[in-house]
């Protein structure tokens, strides 16, 4: 899955990046995928620029901006090194694209399960209580394209991104939609992992339609019980795929 469904997702401005923006994105994926590991110190800025064919300019401009995102540290006398993972900024939209291609994560997406399963269900309940008729048709589309979608796979995962997103949305609350892009990032990774065409997974499409039929109900209680058990599932497929390592909840 590529990271720029998660961007389109996130309706990102189409506009191309700068060359520092560029350039700060081929060393972030190196760093979140691994290949530059905490500790790292980065190559000199001379020599970065030369594989980047840049101005050193760009290259501090690039450094500046993963710095502001927690990947690296700056020390005068030391160098430019890769900070911690505990230190990175995980909600940052690029640091939460990048993990989508990087090899698997098993701890960072094992914590984003558990988010996930602490907060999703009690927006569910929320939806059911708060939510108005243009929440519920924005809920209702997304389990739509779900339930019609056999071509695509991509646009599938986009149907059901945009359906947790409605779900988010219509708990009418600002800390939880600011969450969505964890989401994203969720549900682009965990597809990569368990190497399964969601399309062919009937019980999730119907959990969706239900929990959908729950909040349109009004029903609280049963769409935050039927979201909880959405998710369990989900966290059973990626056990399956992980083996006994996979922490459950």
């Amino acid at each position: 899955m590529n990271e720029l469904v998660y961007y389109d997702l996130k309706r990102a401005a189409k506009m191309t990046p700068s060359l520092s923006v560029q350039v700060a994105k081929e060393i972030g994926r190196r760093i979140v995928a691994g290949s530059l590991e905490p500790g790292t110190l980065l190559e000199e800025e001379n020599s970065l620029a030369e594989r980047y064919q840049v101005s050193r300019v760009v290259i501090r401009d690039a450094v500046k901006i993963l710095v502001g995102k927690g990947l690296l540290d700056v020390r005068r006398g030391i160098g430019t090194k890769v900070r911690p993972r505990s230190e990175w900024i995980l909600l940052d939209d690029d640091v939460l694209a990048w993990h989508i291609t990087a090899p698997p994560n098993e701890h960072f997406i094992s914590q984003l399960m558990d988010v996930r399963l602490a907060f999703e269900p009690k927006a569910a309940r929320w939806a059911a209580e708060r939510s108005d008729p243009e929440a519920l048709k924005e809920i209702e589309e997304a389990v739509i394209r779900m339930e019609q979608e056999s071509g695509s796979l991509e646009k599938f995962i986009v149907a059901d991104a945009l359906f947790h997103q409605a779900v988010l949305r219509a708990a009418h609350n600002e800390f939880l939609t600011s969450m969505e892009g964890m989401i994203y990032s969720a549900l682009l990774v965990s597809v990569r992992i368990t190497n399964q065409d969601p399309r062919k997974n009937s019980d999730s499409v119907k959990f969706h339609r239900d929990v959908y039929e729950m909040i349109a109900n009004g029903d609280g209680e049963g769409a935050e019980a039927l979201t909880e058990k959405l998710l369990k599932d989900a966290i059973r497929r990626l056990k399956e795929a992980f083996g006994d390592s996979f922490r459950e909840e």
